[in-house]
């Protein structure tokens, strides 16, 4: 119980010190993603604070819960079946500077992956740091290395994007690890395409003896369809639809080699959301 506590302390201590909140959102979403032999259920909740410090100052920090659930096919992983939910908390904080046409963007978040037992061995500190500059009117350009489990578990990797904004419907994003095209026909609807890497992984309660597996790694590529309706002042309702590319579902060590895997194929994915902003 004080394991939770301390762990929990260490998510919350920058999300409680903001003062003076000026904007706050909550958002909720439900995700499914059925493969050949194993379906894969997502549930997630996130809380958000943003505020500017100064003109050239601005903070935001984000607390964010998932809950991933996993059902095999009777008799297909029976030894594995008990790997069956998985459970992520991070806090992101981010910070950015402006110098001129040049914006310095910072962010760290602590996150605890774990099985069911949450311990302090289940935490590590990922985080981002990225230079944003501002090329014309409708141009940027963003570069930066992040620590993070894109492909399944921590790793340093380079980060680039650019961003073009063609009308005031429309823009454009295309980079790594995400891409993205957006529309949107009025102040009520947003349409978007986006491509992304994206994964993570799980400490499992007990190493599996078989073959000293001790984290469960997921990683895709997603393409995706999304809608967001401003259904009210505040709320809003997203749907998304999409096919996740080169699906991984492995069992890793330690030193996150591959032990086992679970060729679980590629699947499509449906989520829906809802969102309150201030």
């Amino acid at each position: 119980m004080k394991i939770r506590l301390l762990i929990g302390s260490l998510f919350l201590i920058s999300f409680l010190n903001m003062k003076a909140q000026e904007k706050f959102s909550v958002n909720a979403n439900l995700k499914t993603e059925p493969t050949d032999k194993i379906d894969f259920n997502e549930t997630s909740i996130g809380i958000s604070f943003s505020t500017a410090i100064n003109s050239k100052n601005k903070i935001k920090n984000t607390v964010e819960y998932s809950n991933l659930k996993v059902n095999y096919d009777a008799g297909s992983f029976e030894v594995f079946e008990n790997l069956d939910q998985f459970i992520e908390l991070k806090n992101k904080f981010e910070i950015s500077h402006e110098i001129s046409n040049t914006k310095l963007n910072l962010s760290l978040t602590p996150t605890a992956n774990f099985q069911k037992t949450l311990d302090f061995s289940d935490v590590t500190l990922l985080g981002s740091f990225e230079i944003s500059q501002q090329l014309n009117l409708n141009t940027n350009i963003n570069v930066g290395v992040a620590r993070t489990a894109v492909f399944g578990y921590p790793q340093f990797l380079p980060t680039l994007s650019v961003q073009y904004k063609v009308n005031d419907k429309s823009a454009l994003m295309i980079g790594f690890p995400d891409s993205k095209i957006s529309y949107s026909n009025n102040i009520r609807n947003a349409f978007s395409l986006t491509n992304s890497f994206n994964g993570t992984f799980y400490n499992l309660d007990h190493t599996l003896i078989a073959n000293n597996g001790t984290k469960i790694s997921t990683s895709q590529m997603t393409s995706a369809f999304e809608y967001e309706r401003n259904v009210d002042k505040n709320w809003f309702i997203n749907f998304k639809a999409g096919y996740d590319f080169n699906k991984k579902y492995n069992i890793i060590d330690n030193d996150n080699h591959k032990v086992y895997d679970f060729n679980t194929g590629n699947g499509y994915i449906l989520g829906i959301g809802i969102k309150y902003k201030q």
